[in-house]
């Protein structure tokens, strides 16, 4: 029955173009979950302000975002899609968590640790406390799943953390959401140095696709890509360049890895860079056009948005008022 679907809510920065990792990764699941399950998806703006941002592009990023994800096939008409400060909830409902967050916990975040070595000008609180509004995002919508990467299994641990504690303390108020990792494509590496994630931070921008770089630009990042002294297309321990290449070929080709070995066998390197790069060229090319097409229409990505937040506010509205009355706080009284 329809109201037995689970749901599951994710979140991504407006902090610039996604990657093909981005894509492959997660990005690419979400219209799919969309049929299975009741989907909440938030461009998480909130979220980037831990780091200093240039409004004008905060503002064109966060919209761009939106159209993106449009793109990528999610379906207003089937999912929720809305922007994260459009629904207060979020800090609010982060606040009553903070108080039932412990410093130590906190401390003890390893992303905290790295965008700190990476921003020594700037560690704020906000970054400090990120984990609890990300907290906040998953549990106002009463989320059973949330795709996480590995590099956020530690904020998933510490959402569901603090939502068990509020529970013993005050009973069921929060569902504990569950991990949802893709079997396919969760960590797409480098084309420069394979042994590493693929990241749109990377300095060298051979490293990485952007979802919206143009063919041209796909194929030479492609056959710049490193592999090694060999010249055979197989996938095996030590050729981590050729193991990514191929695993990336697989996802978007839908051909199993043997497949992709005995397509290749016998042609050398530059054959199958070439034929990686048009393929991904080409599985993007729909993402691209539409977004394109997308972005000249202002008004009913406005429109989208602007219902989304309704719903979303209604949703977790319920959410924290719960929250509040389980913690004696006094609710405003409706006129």
């Amino acid at each position: 029955m329809e109201n037995e679907k689970k749901n599951v809510f994710s979140g991504i920065q407006p902090t610039g173009i996604p990657t093909l990792g981005n894509y492959l990764g997660a990005m690419r699941n979400w219209p799919l979950l969309q049929e299975e399950y009741h989907c909440i998806y938030s461009v998480v703006d909130l979220h980037s302000l831990t780091v200093r941002q240039e409004p004008a592009n905060l503002r064109r990023q966060t919209l761009s975002l939106v159209a993106l994800l449009l793109a990528c096939g999610i379906n207003p008409e089937k999912s929720l899609l809305f922007i994260q400060s459009h629904v207060p909830a979020h800090a609010e409902l982060a606040w009553l968590l903070n108080c039932y967050t412990q410093f130590g916990e906190l401390s003890r975040m390893t992303q905290f640790k790295d965008k700190s070595a990476k921003h020594p000008d700037n560690i704020n609180a906000g970054l400090f406390c990120y984990p609890v509004l990300m907290a906040a995002d998953i549990l106002l919508y009463q989320a059973d799943l949330v795709p996480v990467g590995a590099d956020q299994k530690q904020h998933m641990e510490l959402a569901r953390d603090v939502a068990g504690r509020f529970n013993g303390i005050y009973g069921d108020v929060f569902r504990i959401p569950e991990p949802y990792i893709p079997k396919d494509g969760a960590r797409v590496m480098s084309l420069q140095e394979p042994a590493k994630k693929m990241s749109k931070s990377d300095e060298n921008p051979n490293a990485y696709i952007l979802l919206l770089d143009d063919a041209d630009t796909i194929l030479r990042k492609f056959r710049r890509a490193v592999t090694d002294s060999e010249a055979e297309v197989v996938c095996r321990e030590g050729k981590d360049g050729i193991n990514n290449l191929i695993s990336i070929y697989s996802i978007v080709t839908g051909k199993t890895v043997p497949e992709v070995e005995h397509e290749f066998a016998g042609k050398g390197y530059g054959d199958f860079k070439t034929a990686v790069g048009e393929a991904v060229a080409e599985a993007l090319r729909p993402v691209r056009e539409t977004y394109a097409d997308l972005l000249k229409n202002k008004d009913y990505l406005a429109d989208v948005y602007t219902k989304g937040a309704e719903k979303a506010r209604a949703i977790a509205g319920r959410t924290y008022a719960k929250a509040c009355k389980k913690l004696g706080l006094v609710l405003p009284q409706r006129p």
